[in-house]
């Protein structure tokens, strides 16, 4: 009687870790499309996801491209292989997103001038369709989410290469190797914070970037991307 009991009790446990791993697993596809559609519906792009796992404190997403709308072509916008994050969530619970870690891997930047001569990272300079008003970011972060931003300790950037592709022109077209490995910003809470680096993707880009942002209204490059990734900035 009692190795029977303990027969179908170690049947029952097996049946309760495949059913977990199964829950968590339907967990992360449910994950990846809602993200997937969230960046469609802040910025009309469409996105794909590789791999999205969820942990107890992590978040990790693979293989992500979004794509230009087909105003720009369709083409590539953003081929990032990786975005590594990890969040406190004991200060998520008290209503606050502080990231103890967020790290990102751009492989590729295409930057698109359509056939209507608009440029692509232009567009995405401007409010997110879900953040309307005149407020503060972190007002509007807090508006959209319900959570207070609470910072980033560490954002860790790779970036490989950009593009520009002008479809009125395909002769303009070119590309720059920006090679930055593992670029460490600390304490990140405002656009601000990101002054060092863009520099230093200025300097190695060759200024590749100078003439999308060098005038007042360009203003959102690397600011833009990182709202893009979901950073309040």
């Amino acid at each position: 009687m009692i190795r029977w009991f303990f027969k179908w009790l170690f049947r029952l446990a097996i049946l309760a870790v495949v059913l977990a791993v199964a829950l968590l697993l339907s967990l992360n596809t449910l994950a990846r499309v809602y993200v997937e559609h969230s960046i469609h519906t802040q910025t009309g792009m469409d996105a794909e996801i590789g791999r999205f796992k969820l942990g107890w404190d992590t978040i990790e997403i693979e293989d992500l491209k979004i794509y230009n709308p087909p105003s720009y072509g369709g083409t590539p916008f953003l081929d990032i292989p990786e975005i590594h994050i990890e969040y406190d969530r004991w200060a998520l619970a008290k209503g606050s997103l502080h990231l103890k870690l967020l790290r990102i891997n751009i492989a590729e930047l295409d930057i698109v001038k359509s056939t209507a001569g608009r440029t692509n990272i232009f567009e995405l300079a401007k409010t997110p369709r879900q953040w309307t008003g005149t407020a503060k970011p972190g007002v509007q972060f807090r508006n959209q989410t319900g959570y207070d931003f609470g910072g980033i300790d560490e954002l860790n950037v790779s970036f490989n290469r950009a593009k520009y592709i002008d479809l009125q022109n395909r002769h303009n077209d070119r590309e720059q190797t920006i090679g930055i490995q593992s670029c460490v910003v600390p304490d990140v809470k405002s656009a601000n914070d990101l002054a060092g680096l863009a520099v230093i993707i200025g300097l190695r880009s060759n200024h590749f970037f100078d003439q999308f942002i060098g005038q007042p209204r360009n203003s959102a490059s690397l600011k833009s991307i990182l709202n893009l990734m979901g950073a309040p900035l």
